[in-house]
């Protein structure tokens, strides 16, 4: 909570920054000067002007040089500047998120930003201190990595440091360019560029190499990736490290190339089983081999040439498949030897590890397996994160993961599939459950492990201002304080739109979708669907909040904060209509009725052009922005048919091969609603559904669904084999089309 102390003794630096700030506006290089002989300062001020431009010149920032040890800010006033003072970088960037938000009424996203600032600055009256009671504040899922990032430059990832830094993150995963490390440890090993190359997954497919479910697939990576990618992580690593941040990197689990036992006969490996999508198993080192410490101490030396090193690495064994035997014993000698593997490259050492399989693999990880696992590494090297800490918060069921230190994470997205979701409510509710628990165990911080971000910032926002609160937040008092920011003002009608979201999507964990998105069939109920498209929450609620939305457009329509949120929000109001018409087709395709299937067809059809010019109103909706980002990283054309066909398949049928079913394993997991994917690739395969329905209609025949399934699978191969470019500027304007597209289908969704 916000602690206002005027009686502060640290108040002499914000006032001896006043005197230094009068007599340096007579000699402006001294004062410039003065920031660059700090580098934490000189950062801060960079950060602050890439922010803010010129208006970054309204602010000071101070060390506060006696308490090394907190991170903590200050914010006061002299000589009509605004003083910022803190330990680190991350002290610094967070105090003038701080200000921005609650003197400026603005807003830096994950994604975007409305800072219209004043032309004179609201001066503090008395100093306000905010110190975190958070030890850790940890950010990224190793997936998102791929669902993300898999095609990001410096330009993407340095305003994303600037917002982890604005929000308090200290310990950012940071595992970009570990594809070098490898190749240098097993080039040393003596393996081949082809036996390598079989183990590296390609550009979008890594993280699951990392975690050990998969090798190979997705195409050979290059010495043009290896190489840009070692050179982007050098950027990220240095920038982190000057604000403050701990970067945690990889460790070695056991998984080894198939081939490495060619070279080295006779060491015993295991195979684990199939780990999803017909990947077949991969191989890891018994850790009872010398071999094992020698790669994972070579791995972490080779990791520390390129990248440095700051202690903390993360490594996830067992993530989505199982080991050979539960016998807690030979459980306690993987952990036992993975941490030693670590710990002889680098005596400082702490395991960042992801307890997801003690959720997802609970049957395996029963008390006497998690114990083993955990126990077997000293309690202060390694660090547990609980990943789905809002829906299945597993410190509960495991004794607050017995003695090891552990940070609570929000997960909630899931393959980046497009949807206004997150449940507020209960997201406050798990944290403070957390925060006043007597059983917390050594609970040490908060984070964020979604698998990807990119069109939903009011749950990052949500979460991360915890950093700096000592409680859970009221998500009612929250919201209205979150419109005031992305707009500007309190609009009425605005306030009552995010309050009905509050009542609907944000209280829901599941990620609501389309059926358009989905491989075209009748609806089975008894099916699970990626899109989610039954909603858990009033559809007319949902549809008086964009109605309520619209009604201040006359006052917010220059925002792009703004118009971003009314697209976003119509998507989501027109999403569940696709279901709704498929249920009833299929009661007119049983009664032969021709007239009404045409109907349907025009109406779903339609509504899948509507969606792509809707969403081609933003760049955050663009297919072609994520394709072009990906050709970018080639350097000639086989390289960019790599980087295309990882960007096109993993959007679509993510494995190499699809089945007949409506549910394949992870067909559609990370599904999209994009401009230019509900033109190229939903309404091909509706288009060709409704052709289907009709001929078997007209013929008096059943319409063959193994059949059009199997068509199915080969165009959608052939569709992540394309070439074809799409849009990368957005084309229309979105209030209008989303006025347009209202009055159209209003009397379908309104039932009031």
């Amino acid at each position: 909570m916000l602690r206002i102390n005027s009686r502060s003794p640290r108040l002499f630096l914000p006032v001896f920054a006043g005197f230094l700030l009068l007599f340096t506006g007579f000699f402006p290089s001294l004062y410039a000067a003065g920031e660059a002989s700090d580098p934490v300062l000189g950062e801060a001020l960079a950060l602050a002007r890439r922010v803010l431009g010129d208006k970054a010149d309204n602010f000071v920032f101070a060390r506060l040089t006696n308490e090394k040890e907190k991170d903590v800010f200050e914010i006061s006033a002299t000589g009509g500047k605004i003083v910022i003072s803190g330990n680190r970088g991350t002290d610094l960037a967070s105090g003038l998120n701080w200000y921005l938000k609650h003197y400026c009424n603005s807003q830096f996203t994950i994604i975007d930003e409305h800072i219209d600032l004043p032309g004179k600055f609201p001066v503090p009256t008395e100093t306000v201190r905010i110190q975190t009671p958070y030890r850790y504040r940890y950010f990224f899922n190793i997936c998102t990595f791929s669902y993300t990032m898999a095609w990001w430059n410096w330009a993407e990832w340095e305003r994303q440091i600037d917002w982890m830094a604005m929000n308090g993150v200290n310990l950012p995963l940071a595992i970009t360019g570990q594809e070098e490390v490898w190749y240098r440890v097993y080039k040393e090993l003596g393996l081949s560029e082809q036996q390598i190359g079989e183990f590296l997954a390609g550009p979008a497919y890594l993280p699951w190499g990392w975690m050990g479910n998969i090798d190979g697939f997705g195409g050979s990576l290059t010495e043009s990736w290896r190489k840009g990618h070692v050179e982007l992580q050098q950027k990220i690593l240095a920038r982190e490290r000057a604000l403050g941040m701990t970067p945690v990197l990889m460790g070695f689990t056991g998984h080894i190339p198939a081939s490495l036992p060619e070279k080295f006969p006779g060491i015993k490996i295991h195979r684990t089983g199939n780990w999803s999508a017909g990947f077949g198993g991969t191989v890891y080192l018994d850790p009872s081999e010398e071999l094992f410490r020698r790669i994972g101490k070579l791995f972490i030396e080779k990791q520390t040439e390129l990248f440095g090193t700051d202690h903390y690495y993360s490594a996830d064994c067992f993530n989505e498949v199982n080991p050979d035997s539960d016998d807690p014993k030979a459980i306690s000698r993987i952990s036992h030897n993975v941490y030693r593997a670590m710990s002889e490259a680098d005596p400082q050492a702490v395991w960042v590890l992801q307890a997801w399989f003690l959720y997802y693999q609970k049957d395996f990880w029963k008390e006497p397996q998690a114990k083993a696992f955990l126990h077997a590494v000293p309690d202060d090297k390694m660090l547990v994160l609980d990943l789905w800490g809002e829906r299945y918060p597993v410190w509960r069921t495991r004794s607050a993961f017995y003695g090891k230190p552990w940070v609570w994470n929000v997960l909630y997205n899931f393959g980046g599939r497009t949807a206004l979701h997150g449940n507020l409510k209960d997201i406050s509710a798990r944290l403070g459950e957390v925060i006043n628990s007597h059983d917390n165990g050594k609970f040490s911080g908060i984070g964020m492990a979604m698998e990807y971000f990119g069109n939903n910032p009011v749950v990052e926002e949500f979460v991360m201002d915890h950093v700096w609160e000592k409680g859970a937040s009221d998500p009612s008092r929250w919201i209205r304080d979150y419109v005031i920011r992305r707009y500007g003002s309190i609009h009425p009608h605005a306030e009552k739109a995010w309050q009905y979201m509050l009542r609907t999507v944000y209280n829901t964990h599941n990620q609501t979708g389309t059926f358009l998105c989905e491989r075209p069939g009748f609806y089975d109920p008894k099916l699970s669907y990626r899109s989610s498209p039954v909603p858990r929450y009033s559809q007319d609620t949902l549809a008086m909040a964009l109605e309520e939305l619209l009604g201040c457009a006359d006052v917010y329509h220059r925002l792009e904060t703004y118009r971003f949120d009314l697209v976003n929000l119509t998507r989501q109001v027109l999403s569940p209509l696709a279901l709704t018409w498929i249920q009833e087709l299929e009661k007119v395709y049983k009664e032969k009725d021709t007239v009404a299937i045409r109907k349907y067809r025009t109406l779903y059809l339609g509504l899948i052009t509507d969606m792509d010019d809707l969403l081609a109103t933003r760049k955050e909706y663009e297919l072609g922005r994520w394709l072009e980002s990906a050709r970018s990283w080639g350097t000639t054309s086989d390289e960019r048919g790599i980087c295309l066909w990882d960007a096109r398949n993993l959007i679509t049928l993510w494995g190499g091969d699809c089945t007949e079913g409506e549910y394949d394993d992870l067909n559609n997991y990370a599904l999209k609603q994009w401009s230019g994917m509900f033109r190229s690739y939903y309404l091909p395969r509706w288009t060709k559904f409704f052709d289907g329905l009709e001929k078997a209609v007209k013929e008096g025949k059943t319409w063959d669904r193994g059949n059009y399934y199997r068509e199915s699978c080969k165009w959608e191969k052939s569709w992540s084999r394309g070439r074809e470019t799409f849009p990368t500027t957005p084309k229309g304007e979105p209030i209008e089309k989303v006025k347009e597209l209202w009055t159209k289908y209003r009397s379908y969704i309104v039932t009031r």
